[in-house]
């Protein structure tokens, strides 16, 4: 329990003996006549018997509602019975209104406070008006009472309501945090495999041949022929170095190493346009950020790759390469004007499946549109995963 909520308990409890006290005050100063039994300070020693347990009830209002409610009840007929002894104790009537609002439970607080209203008005008027002003006033206070009870079961329904809501999009957090891992597992599976299989189609069967090369050398009779088998397996050596070098390159872009994504991609941009002649336009749009080492290597792949078929296939004369910005994903387009192909034909190569695995390896997609003469749009779209939120 927080420092202001034990506060609070104190203050009500304090703020009814205050009540209590300055009404007794006032009727001794006063001289209000004790009465026939019981007399009014009687009632006043039980009142304030009967208020030391209010800083109690607070705390466990929750808890205890049939006790709280019957122990408000009890209150408002001894205020009453005070206020039927003397007008001065219709102050000590007043203390019904907070206690209501801080022990009753929602659906009672009007009810409560209707009770108190009831009690102040009736305790001051002549015993020959009563019958009929309790009528005028039970023709108010039965609509107030209802209208109080319905209004707070809507506001319960309603925050029932909020919290099933919260709870689901807590539950819809975390699963999509689950399913964002599993994708970026999966993709270092994927990555996994596709070094594993560019090793044994590259780098392994270069080695097999090299160690076939030395054997020969070793057998071989004559230096010429030795020379000649030598040769062949420092060339092997060399291309299977060169293959060792662009394997690792592929796991993270040197461009990568030393900048962010945008920069990456304008240097990787400006050098294709170069090479290839092909007019290139770069365009960044919204607010970059840091995305993790995953996100931003698949994109550069991606982009890297589908610059590549344009220079290989499209024939195109200009080329426009977006990279979009938004509060949960990034967006990655690459189009050109070139000759344009039929995405349903198989085609040869691992291209367009290599670019969709990169994408999907970071929780992402990607979509491929493109008519025979009607040029070529690649659309990649991956989630934002800050750098440092991934493994």
């Amino acid at each position: 329990m927080s420092r202001l909520q034990v506060r609070e308990r104190w203050v009500y409890a304090g703020l009814a003996y205050a009540l209590l006290a300055a009404s007794s005050v006032a009727a001794a100063v006063s001289g209000t006549p004790a009465g026939p039994f019981p007399s009014w300070p009687l009632l006043a020693v039980v009142a304030a018997g009967w208020l030391a347990p209010v800083a109690w009830l607070h705390r466990h209002r929750d808890t205890h509602r049939v006790l709280v409610v019957a122990h408000y009840l009890v209150l408002v007929a001894l205020t009453w019975a005070l206020a039927l002894k003397g007008a001065v104790f219709v102050v000590f009537v007043t203390i019904g209104y907070p206690l209501a609002i801080a022990l009753l439970p929602g659906r009672l607080v009007m009810a409560g406070v209707t009770l108190t209203a009831l009690v102040n008005v009736l305790s001051q008027a002549g015993p020959g008006a009563r019958e009929s002003l309790l009528t005028v006033i039970a023709g108010v206070a039965v609509p107030l009472v209802l209208a109080g009870w319905y209004v707070s079961g809507e506001h319960d329904r309603r925050r029932r309501l909020v919290e099933r809501l919260r709870a689901a999009m807590e539950e819809n957090a975390e699963l999509n945090a689950r399913l964002l891992d599993q994708a970026r597992r999966a993709g270092v599976l994927d990555e996994r495999h596709r070094v594993a299989g560019e090793i044994h189609d590259t780098l392994a069967q270069d080695l097999v041949a090299l160690i076939g090369q030395l054997d020969s050398a070793g057998r071989a009779t004559g230096g010429q022929a030795r020379g000649h088998h030598l040769d062949r397996a420092a060339e092997l050596a060399r291309r299977g170095l060169a293959e060792a070098r662009r394997s690792v390159r592929a796991l993270r872009p040197e461009p990568l190493e030393d900048a962010r994504l945008p920069e990456a991609l304008g240097h990787m941009a400006r050098s294709w346009a170069d090479v290839s002649g092909v007019d290139l336009r770069l365009e960044v749009t919204g607010t970059p950020v840091a995305l993790s080492a995953e996100v931003e290597t698949a994109l550069f792949r991606v982009a890297q790759e589908a610059l590549a078929n344009v220079a290989k296939h499209a024939r195109a004369a200009r080329t426009g390469l977006t990279l979009t910005y938004t509060d949960e994903l990034v967006l990655l387009d690459i189009r050109d004007d070139g000759r344009g192909f039929e995405p349903q034909e198989p085609a040869d190569g691992f291209g367009l499946d290599g670019m969709r695995q990169r994408a999907r390896s970071v929780g992402g997609t990607l979509e491929v549109e493109s008519e025979p003469g009607r040029g070529t749009a690649v659309a990649a779209a991956v989630p934002v995963i800050p750098a440092g939120g991934g493994e």
